[in-house]
């Protein structure tokens, strides 16, 4: 396995992150014990879930706290990152970024991970009603108190970062360390301003979706050898983009690999990105994201895969001279 640095931080992380939102939902316990075990057993340390997350909002992280609980060192060579920002409740102050919602949530998703910190703290949306000043304070007590050792965000876009860094600069933080955004392929929508924006504050990007829901997976293979059909907006989807989604499938054979060892390949070579998420639902699952560490994409394949699915560039130079 390979490790690089989180961000501009002497944090260590495997170069894929073992998304977990299949754990409770779709996956056992028991089987999602099984794939943390195997993702230790072949180097994956980076784990990320969050509190929303499992077939009831808490679930996952409390498969995941007993998992933990079950020994081995399982907590000490894991690296957990869980986020903050849904509602988990009807009541009001039960979501978003608030002060109170911050500490209340900070210290149920620690009873239910059974571990004392959080490594990676995240903030899964933006909360415009809540100022900077408000969340950093809440950041630093929670800091402070060794409960968390770093925040990073979500979906956010490239001004919310500029602008929490900013306030963290104000009160001489270290801030944000990582953004999790969608980016694959198909959606390159963050290389206009977020990943400007990542590569000058030192913020590892954090990539979800990876193989965009399937559609970079081998779709239409499978489609054709009768392994799986799409429905609704996914069917749609492919619709949409089958020539492109076609021709990738071409070359990820002329390649000699798999399309989605391809599509984690290609996000591996982007600047700023730390480390995938795959979220498996199986082992077979896991075991055939692995592949892409090994892959080293030639400059004609990365050509190549540009010409098929166009990106952006550098704000503003994308849409002005």
């Amino acid at each position: 396995m390979d490790f690089t640095y989180l961000g501009r931080t002497g944090l260590q992380v495997s170069r894929l992150c073992l998304g977990t939102m299949n754990f409770g939902s779709r996956t056992s316990e028991e089987d999602s014990h099984g794939i943390m075990d195997i993702a230790h057993d072949v180097g994956i340390n980076f784990f990320d879930t969050a509190n929303r997350y499992g077939g009831e909002p808490g679930q996952t992280e409390t498969i995941i706290g007993n998992w933990f609980a079950s020994g081995g060192g399982r907590r000490e060579r894991t690296v957990i990152a869980t986020k903050v920002y849904g509602e988990m409740g009807s009541w009001p102050n039960e979501g978003k970024l608030s002060a109170l919602n911050i500490r209340r949530a900070l210290d149920a998703s620690l009873l239910r991970l059974q571990t004392d910190y959080v490594d990676l703290y995240q903030f899964h949306h933006v909360d415009r009603n809540t100022p900077w000043e408000e969340i950093w304070q809440a950041i630093e007590v929670a800091v402070q108190a060794g409960k968390i050792l770093y925040a990073g965000s979500s979906n956010f876009a490239g001004w919310h970062i500029a602008d929490a860094q900013a306030a963290a600069a104000r009160r001489n933080l270290i801030g944000l360390v990582s953004e999790q955004s969608l980016y694959n392929l198909l959606v390159r929508d963050i290389e206009l301003e977020v990943i400007p924006a990542a590569e000058h504050y030192g913020i590892g990007i954090i990539p979800w979706s990876p193989l965009q829901g399937g559609l970079l997976g081998g779709v239409i293979k499978k489609e054709n050898t009768g392994v799986r059909r799409l429905e609704s907006r996914a069917a749609e989807s492919l619709a949409e983009h089958r020539d492109e989604i076609q021709a990738y499938e071409d070359l990820a054979e002329e390649a000699g690999t798999e399309p989605g060892t391809l599509a984690l390949a290609w996000l591996l070579s982007r600047p700023a990105v730390t480390a995938p998420i795959i979220g498996p639902r199986t082992r077979d699952q896991l075991d055939s994201a692995l592949p892409a560490l090994e892959l080293s994409l030639s400059p004609e394949h990365l050509s190549r895969l540009d010409e098929i699915f166009p990106g952006r560039k550098t704000a503003p130079e994308d849409y002005a001279w």
